[in-house]
């Protein structure tokens, strides 16, 4: 096997479910592909270490021929010394009867100082992608605690949502869950959520000429925006593997070219499209071309959508006042 291309990847919570359903994969090259060697730097608080090492030598034990280096630390500027890619997937993890609006206080703080360690010791080329919820307003945070790092090397995961709102459409319209295009998420990865059927697309047609606009108003909306709920009440914890597989998925879509007239959710920093505030992480349709990513123009959304979009946008500026009143911005 020919490798051309070496990545340094830094994962927090590493010692967590979905760092644990996500690192087997990802060295064996299932994100950034066979032609790809890794170092791997993981990041997890110190009680935690000796479950990191027991993961760890699972990880000895794959023999992966991509994976070059690991690094287990508590420390996150050792973790994030001269990485590539950040995927900061620890955070205080939500309960079933805790709102996420609750951890804005708690993970702000620590997603503000990995913001500060990342701007002084990544590589000049980072990436980050935010998984630890709530996940758009701490990479808001982490955004604006790196001043030297791009704005727009920075994203929210929406990828989620999207997964599982195609399998519920695939579901209803008993097709494969291939047969769905274009299934985007606007807004929040919260309960606001938009998961846009209008847009979207089954076998070529558009979703509401397939299924009744009924019932996605009246049962699909609502179990996209409360499947992570459901995961939680149901196992008594968070999603994990699927989390893991979202977060393949939104690394490779953000580094390939996207398949012409089709598009994947991500949240990133808004440059003012679609009447969103300027600076806000806001997950959009989004294309990928020649490594820059970009979001899809021109959509025009009925007034149904409009409401949804304004929805989720408002709840969006109400955790930034939040954490600006915290004095995490």
């Amino acid at each position: 096997m020919k490798t051309t291309k070496h990545v340094k990847v830094a994962i927090t919570g590493a010692a967590g479910r979905i760092s644990y359903a996500l690192l087997f994969r990802l060295a064996s090259g299932q994100m950034f592909g066979l032609d790809t060697t890794l170092d791997l730097h993981l990041l997890e608080v110190a009680p935690a270490l000796p479950v990191l090492r027991s993961t760890v030598m699972e990880l000895e034990d794959c023999a992966f021929p991509l994976l070059r280096n690991v690094i287990e630390t508590p420390d996150p500027k050792t973790a994030f010394n001269n990485v590539n890619w950040a995927l900061l997937i620890g955070a205080s993890p939500r309960t079933a009867d805790v709102e996420r609006r609750y951890l804005l206080e708690k993970n702000g703080k620590i997603f503000a100082a990995h913001g500060q360690i990342l701007n002084e010791n990544a590589a000049n080329d980072i990436r980050v992608l935010v998984v630890g919820n709530p996940c758009n307003t701490n990479c808001l945070i982490a955004m604006n605690h790196a001043p030297d790092i791009p704005n727009d090397r920075f994203y929210a995961m929406t990828r989620l949502d999207q997964n599982r709102a195609v399998y519920q459409l695939a579901l209803k319209a008993k097709v494969e869950t291939t047969a769905i295009k274009n299934m985007i998420i606007w807004g929040n990865h919260s309960s606001t959520q938009f998961p846009d059927f209008y847009h979207s697309v089954v076998n070529g047609k558009s979703a509401v000429h397939v299924i009744h606009e009924k019932w996605f108003i009246e049962h699909f909306i609502p179990l996209i925006q409360q499947r992570g709920s459901f995961v939680i009440r149901t196992r008594g914890a968070s999603s994990a593997a699927s989390a893991a597989n979202a977060i393949i998925d939104s690394v490779w879509s953000l580094i390939h070219d996207t398949i012409d007239n089709e598009s994947y959710s991500i949240a990133l920093c808004s440059r003012g499209e679609y009447k969103v505030d300027e600076g806000l992480l806001f997950s959009f349709p989004c294309r990928t071309r020649n490594g820059t990513v970009d979001t899809v123009k021109g959509i025009q959304h009925n007034a149904f959508g409009k409401k949804r979009i304004r929805e989720t946008l408002k709840e969006l500026r109400e955790e930034r006042d939040s954490v600006k009143d915290l004095g995490l911005l």
